[in-house]
């Protein structure tokens, strides 16, 4: 896999603010952890799993900021993974670190913010 190219499709999905396109890159499986799942919804819930729960969860995150646009700063390489370095919501930045099952769709997600 080409992290750079992943990076910047990756971005433009969001960017583009539809959610199809957005799950598109995960697997029906995905876990994710993020401080922004409870900021979100209120809640102490910090990981969530399975497509439908993500995508509820990012459809209330889009229309609490609906102006949402990520800026890519650095793509890096793992195995069998990739870690964004990219300017997110509020001014903050980010570093989300995505690992990839056989099929090449993110199965698991952990976000960190300044």
């Amino acid at each position: 896999m080409n992290h750079q190219k992943f990076a910047k499709e990756w971005i433009s999905a969001w960017n583009s603010h539809d959610l199809d396109d957005i799950l598109s890159h995960y697997s029906e499986d995905i876990e994710i952890s993020t401080p922004m799942i409870a900021m979100a919804t209120g809640g102490k819930e910090s990981t969530l799993k399975g497509k439908e729960a993500v995508r509820e969860y990012w459809k209330k995150a889009r229309d609490k900021f609906p102006d949402l646009h990520f800026e890519l700063i650095q793509p890096t390489a793992g195995v069998n993974s990739v870690a964004l370095f990219y300017k997110s919501i509020m001014d903050k930045h980010a570093v989300e670190v995505m690992f990839f099952n056989e099929e090449g769709k993110i199965n698991k997600m952990y976000a960190h913010y300044d």
